[in-house]
C-alpha cells in the first residue's frame, strides 16, 4: 500500500460564480484525488500581479489539506484536469489573466518528511508562497504551525514578515467538505468480511485512515499451522481452526474492551463468525459439532458489529489478488476451495437475523487503484438501503 501524503492546495477564482467554482473544485478533488481533511475559510482578495490597465475582478481564495496515495506529479495532473473540466482556459498571453479556477500545490508532507521538488512542471514548496498574503492567510487558518522546508519558518512567521500588504476580507460562507457525505457516526463497530483475497484488510486500512477509526486486523501471519494446513488440509484442519478460535477470541475481546478516546469507531477486517464458516468447510462433521459447541461457549458474550460488510468478489479476481500478494503457502489454493468459502458465507448471511448486513459486489472493481471504485464502496456502506447488492 502506498504511503499517503498531505498536500496543501491553494484555490482561487475571479470569474463566474466564484464560490460555486471553489466548491465544485473541492468536490472534484475528493472524487478524483483523495480525502479532504481541512478547508480554510474563504477570503475576498484584490487581483494580484495584473497589469494596471486590466479590469480584473476580485478573487475568492481558500486553501485545503488533502490526503492522497497519489504521487505529487499525478496529483498535479489531476488538479490541472479539474481546472479544465470546470472551465479554466490557459492561453499563451503574457501576464496574469482572470480565471474560473486556479489550483496550486503549495506544500507536500509525509511521515518521511517534507517534499522538495524542483522541476519545470512542478515546484514544491510553491516558489511564490511566502510572497502572497492571499495564500498565506487562508493557509494560516488550517496550518499555522506548518513549517516551510526551505526557510524553516512556520506559516505564522511567514505571514508576519510578508511584504504583500493586500487587504483580505473573510467571507461568512463556508465551503462544504465532501468527505462528510460518508457518515460513519452511527456505527461504533464495523466488521468487513469476504473471501480470501477479497480486499478486507486493504479496505479496513483505508477506512481507518480516512475516517479516524481504531483498526483491528486479524492475526494470521504468525500462525504456524496455516502453511501446514495448505500442505495437508485433512491432518491440520482441526488444529488450525482451534488455534484461530483461541486467537480471535483473545484479540477481539481485548480490542473491543479497550476504549480509545481519540478514535471515532472501530473497524475490523474480520468477524468472529468466520470461524464457523471456515470450520464448516474444513472439518469433518463430528469435529465441526464439537468445534461449534466450543465456539458458542466462548463467544456468547462478545459484542456483535453494528454493521457487517461482505465484499463479494469473483473467483478469477480472488486468484489474481492471491497471486499478487505473494504468500507462498496460498499459491496453490484451488478455485473449488474459494467457491466453497463463498457459498459458506452467503449461506450464513442468508440465515442470519441478528446482524445488520450489507453485501457489496466488487467484482471487476479495484478500490486500491481506482478512487471511483473506493467511493462506490463508501457510497454503498453509507447508503440507507438494507441490501446494497444482491448476489
Amino acid at each position: 500500500m502506498s504511503q499517503a501524503q498531505h498536500f496543501y492546495v491553494a484555490l482561487g477564482s475571479n470569474t463566474g460564480d466564484k464560490l460555486n467554482n471553489l466548491q465544485a473544485a473541492i468536490d472534484a478533488i475528493y472524487r478524483r484525488i483523495g480525502c479532504v481533511r481541512l478547508i480554510s475559510r474563504v477570503y475576498k482578495t484584490p487581483p494580484f500581479g495584473f497589469n494596471e490597465g486590466d479590469k480584473a475582478a476580485d478573487f475568492y481564495n481558500a486553501c485545503l489539506l488533502l490526503e492522497s496515495d497519489l504521487k505529487p506529479f499525478k496529483v498535479l495532473k489531476e488538479l490541472l484536469a479539474i481546472e479544465t473540466s470546470l472551465g479554466r482556459v490557459r492561453t499563451k498571453k503574457e501576464g496574469y489573466q482572470s480565471r474560473t479556477l486556479d489550483l496550486d500545490i503549495l506544500l507536500v508532507t509525509s511521515k518521511d518528511g517534507d517534499a522538495v521538488i524542483t522541476t519545470k512542471a512542478l515546484q514544491v514548496p510553491h516558489p511564490e508562497l511566502h510572497k502572497r498574503r492571499f495564500v498565506l492567510e487562508p493557509l494560516h487558518t488550517i496550518a499555522p504551525k506548518l513549517r516551510h522546508p526551505k526557510f524553516d519558518k512556520t506559516i505564522t512567521e511567514l505571514l508576519d514578515v510578508c511584504e504583500d500588504n493586500s487587504s483580505l476580507e473573510p467571507i461568512n460562507i463556508w465551503l462544504k467538505n465532501p468527505s462528510k457525505q460518508h457518515d460513519f457516526s452511527k456505527y461504533n463497530y464495523i466488521a468487513i468480511e469476504g473471501n480470501i483475497g477479497a480486499g478486507k484488510t486493504s479496505l479496513a486500512n483505508k477506512i481507518a485512515t480516512d475516517y479516524n477509526a481504531k483498526l483491528i486486523l486479524e492475526r494470521f501471519a504468525d500462525n504456524p499451522f496455516l502453511p501446514k494446513f495448505y500442505e495437508d488440509a485433512q491432518r491440520y484442519a482441526f488444529t488450525l481452526e482451534m488455534s484461530f478460535l483461541a486467537d480471535r477470541y483473545q484479540q477481539i475481546s481485548d480490542d473491543l474492551s479497550q476504549l480509545d478516546l481519540f478514535k471515532d469507531f472501530i473497524v475490523s477486517d474480520y468477524d468472529i463468525f468466520k470461524s464457523l464458516i471456515f470450520s464448516k468447510i474444513t472439518l469433518h462433521e463430528d469435529e465441526f459439532r464439537l468445534y461449534r459447541k466450543l465456539f458458542y461457549l466462548m463467544y456468547k458474550d462478545i459484542a456483535k458489529p453494528d454493521l457487517y460488510i461482505y465484499l463479494y468478489q469473483n473467483t478469477e479476481t480472488l486468484q489474481e489478488n492471491i497471486r499478487k500478494r505473494g504468500r507462498k503457502y496460498e499459491q496453490n489454493i484451488d478455485n473449488d476451495y474459494l467457491e466453497k468459502i463463498n457459498s459458506g458465507y452467503l449461506k450464513f448471511l442468508k440465515n442470519q437475523t441478528e446482524l445488520n448486513i450489507k453485501v457489496i459486489d466488487i467484482s471487476n472493481r479495484d478500490f486500491m487503484k481506482s478512487r471511483e471504485d473506493y467511493l462506490f464502496i463508501l457510497d454503498a456502506i453509507c447508503s440507507h438501503d438494507p441490501e446494497v447488492s444482491a448476489i
